[in-house]
């Protein structure tokens, strides 16, 4: 099965990942992970997106498409994958299932984990009196900044995936156990 997780930044998505793959073997893509681990090897392609990412622009859509493509091609993916974090446009999403069409495969599930911005704001600003910022991007300035991009952007996607019928929306504003009951019986209703 290949999964999308999508939502506002601090949604949860890396959460329910990596509990997807701990309790059903599907490999976590996330392209923030891929290109990091790229940048870390110094790969070709890892020198070019840090060059790009130190500009403060974007890796370009095919470049993150061809790194999702290789990661794909492992043998942990023969039974589909979670993607996190990617797609984050249309323009990406059409790429995305073009690469797959080529590999004989789809996205089979979407799941949304739909929650409230201020719950969100609210959450960076715990975490930052619990123990200080965790990420560099994890100030309440910089996630109003990224939901402004997400509506932008990444939003039109849920249009884009309830028209083919794969759009299943989850409460991402309950405990991070109900959100994964919630998901569990969502990919157990789904056959096959």
């Amino acid at each position: 099965m290949n999964l999308v997780l999508f939502g506002p930044p601090g949604a949860g998505k890396g959460t329910q990942s990596k509990l997807l793959t701990a309790q059903r073997g599907l490999p976590q893509l996330s392209t923030g992970d891929m290109l990091r681990a790229a940048i870390e090897a110094g790969t070709p392609l890892g020198v070019a997106c840090k060059a790009l990412m130190a500009k403060g622009e974007l890796v370009p859509d095919e470049t993150v498409i061809r790194i999702i493509g290789q990661r794909y091609d492992q043998p942990d993916c023969k039974d589909g994958a979670v993607f996190d974090g990617f797609p984050r446009t249309i323009a990406q999403a059409e790429a995305l299932d073009t690469m797959l069409a080529e590999r004989g495969r789809q996205i089979d599930l979407v799941l949304e984990l739909k929650v409230d911005d201020a719950v969100l704001l609210s959450r960076v600003e715990t975490r930052i009196k619990a123990g200080g910022v965790l990420r560099s991007d994890d100030t309440p300035e910089t996630l109003a900044h990224r939901l402004e991009i997400y509506y932008r952007n990444t939003a039109p996607l849920i249009g884009y995936y309830r028209q083919q019928g794969k759009l299943k929306t989850v409460d991402g504003m309950a405990p991070v156990e109900a959100v994964t009951a919630q998901i569990a019986a969502i990919l157990n209703a789904v056959p096959g």
